[in-house]
């Protein structure tokens, strides 16, 4: 893909964010599962769920897959596809701007880079390398989806304690130029409008999963983007599953209702 391409996405990409909708991915492992995802109309961008790309290659989530093989599996995702495409990256791989550099060499536009609660001052000068790199590159709108994990980490913690570290990171994320900020939790309405508060609408991202408020309500509070993470991957594989059990175990055929595929 051509640099004025990349760029083009990237910039495309910021402004869904920015946008009154609310942003909805649906994340993808690979190109049948983009070219799915991207062919349902109302689609405008694709995101990449790195435990669901290492586990389609056998490999535990958790920067357990090589990195190369990462950026091979999220390149083909890009180039099977018009819409912008953002990748999860975990923790950068040890050094998170230059992993941003090279995936934006494969046409990612965006990114997920998880704190891992590291120092929150070292947290900071990450995102905002994270930024310059990009810039480098000449893709100043760059999307970083800087991840907090100040609740996935502290399960054990006090929500109250583990609401005020997110906000607190997230502030300084923000601050150091990241363009939305990402908080994976089982978040109630309250804790959402505190985030919104403190980030100010269009800066939040969050995750779809049980008892996140609905996603006309979220568009409501001023949340920028929601995703699914692992669990497109669950439900396909679910289905899989259940199809299987069909045939070896009840000796039924392909189901009515199965649509086929182009």
């Amino acid at each position: 893909m051509s640099h004025e391409a990349t760029r083009s996405r990237a910039s495309q990409l910021l402004s869904l964010h920015q946008a009154e909708k609310l942003l909805k991915l649906v994340n993808v492992w690979d190109v049948v599962s983009a070219k799915v995802v991207a062919d349902v109309p109302g689609t405008t961008a694709l995101a990449t769920a790195s435990h669901s790309i290492a586990a389609s290659y056998g490999y535990e989530d958790g920067e357990n897959i090589p990195l190369e093989l990462m950026l091979e599996a999220v390149g083909r995702i890009v180039t099977s596809t018009s819409l912008p495409v953002t990748a999860d990256l975990e923790g950068g791989y040890g050094n998170a701007a230059e992993t941003v550099r090279r995936a934006i060499g494969v046409g990612v536009v965006g990114a997920n880079i998880e704190d891992q609660m590291k120092p929150v001052a070292d947290a900071a000068r990450q995102v905002e390398a994270v930024m310059k790199a990009a810039e480098a590159e000449g893709v100043p709108d760059f999307v970083l989806n800087a991840r907090t994990d100040a609740f996935h980490l502290r399960r054990d913690k006090d929500p109250a304690d583990n609401l005020a570290a997110a906000v607190e990171r997230g502030r300084a994320y923000l601050d150091a130029g990241a363009p939305v900020v990402f908080v994976p939790a089982f978040l109630d309405e309250a804790q959402v409008t505190t985030l919104v508060d403190a980030f100010r609408p269009r800066r939040l991202s969050l995750i779809a999963i049980p008892r996140t408020p609905p996603l006309h309500r979220l568009e409501e509070l001023g949340v920028a983007r929601v995703s699914f993470g692992p669990m497109s991957q669950n439900v396909a594989l679910t289905a899989l599953q259940e199809l299987t059990e069909g045939v070896v175990d009840r000796g039924e055929g392909a189901p009515p209702n199965m649509r086929l595929l182009n």
